[in-house]
């Protein structure tokens, strides 16, 4: 790919249309300092000097769409709580189309809190209810998926096994999407990889695809270091096959993206070289660069590329970070 061909795919983000639909949550942080042990247990007390949050999740694919110039459309539920308003709110306020965020009164809106000591994140707690959500609200959210995707030009799946995105709605959400000619692309967990037959994309990183092999059984007993040499190609090709989808990608961190398509294509695509400060979110970004390029029409080997500058702009910030479309036209070096 030439610079202007990648400009030119960039540039083409503009105004596309996306929908989003899994699971939408709330990232919280305490930051404190630690300088004492408590007198109640042996455990460290954080004194708390400020507490931030920002939409984690499905919510954080949106923020890296809108981020990249994207008209977005949400779909996905939240619980009748304050944080659900908050995150409404938020997700309205970038610019997103929230009128698909379903209230079902049953369950929380997923909430992880992190607290973090000098820079150090030291604890972790989770707020959320994870079973399946009922046929009521699952019925509800297929509504606002027909409604979201009459004018979408690509539907990304974003899926963190807290629900949402069950073996129905995965099914039905992807023949809406492909009787309406729009894109399909999805990055689930492994245990809801097998849902997602007729995608067009599925991406995953090493260990989700190992354990999405596992899962599948498309090997005998496949073990760890199956997505590497010299088990790489033949894994993933097994894995594409298995999940009927028209390409798998793999985020291999330092090793970049591959790629492999229902046709026999395989194709790896370098890391761009980056000073990593930190890879939190960088899944989400690399699906929603790739997502977008392939809403343009560009080719999914093409969409990788990109998506690979995409990945090298959002490791150098600290924290779950997004990326804008001219943080990428300044990334451009020529593989």
């Amino acid at each position: 790919m030439n610079r202007n061909r990648y400009k030119e795919i960039v540039k083409g983000f503009a105004g596309r249309k996306v929908v989003v639909l899994g699971d939408l949550m709330m990232d919280e942080y305490l930051w404190g300092r630690a300088t004492r042990i408590s007198p109640e247990s042996p455990v460290m007390v954080v004194d708390v000097d400020r507490e931030s949050s920002v939409g984690g999740g499905a919510a954080n694919v949106v923020n890296n769409l809108l981020a990249l110039g994207a008209r977005v459309s949400v779909v996905g539920v939240v619980g009748d709580d304050a944080t659900g308003i908050i995150l409404r709110a938020e997700l309205e306020h970038a610019g997103a189309d929230v009128s698909g965020m379903v209230v079902d009164e049953s369950r929380p809106t997923t909430r992880k809190t992190r607290v973090v000591a000098h820079n150090q994140q030291v604890l972790r707690v989770d707020r959320e209810q994870t079973t399946p959500i009922s046929d009521a609200i699952a019925a509800h959210v297929e509504a606002c998926l027909q409604t979201a995707l009459k004018d979408a030009e690509a539907l990304l799946i974003s899926d963190y096994n807290k629900g949402v995105v069950t073996k129905p709605i995965a099914r039905a959400a992807i023949k809406l999407a492909r009787g309406n000619s729009v894109v399909v692309t999805a990055n689930p967990k492994p245990a809801s990889a097998a849902f997602l037959a007729g995608a067009h994309v599925v991406q995953l990183n090493q260990s989700e695809a190992e354990m999405t092999a596992v899962i599948m059984s498309t090997s005998n007993g496949v073990t760890k270091g199956a997505f590497t040499e010299p088990l790489l190609d033949e894994s993933g090709a097994a894995l594409a096959k298995a999940l009927d989808i028209e390409t798998l990608a793999v985020t291999r961190g330092s090793k970049g993206l591959s790629l492999w398509s229902r046709d026999g294509r395989i194709t790896h695509v370098a890391a761009h070289p980056a000073e990593v400060y930190d890879v939190a979110g960088a899944g989400d970004t690399v699906i929603s660069a790739l997502t977008l390029a392939m809403a343009g029409g560009a080719p999914v080997e093409e969409a990788a590329v990109v998506a690979n500058h995409a990945a090298s702009c959002v490791i150098r910030k600290v924290g779950v970070a997004t990326v804008t479309p001219a943080e990428l036209l300044g990334d451009w070096v020529k593989p």
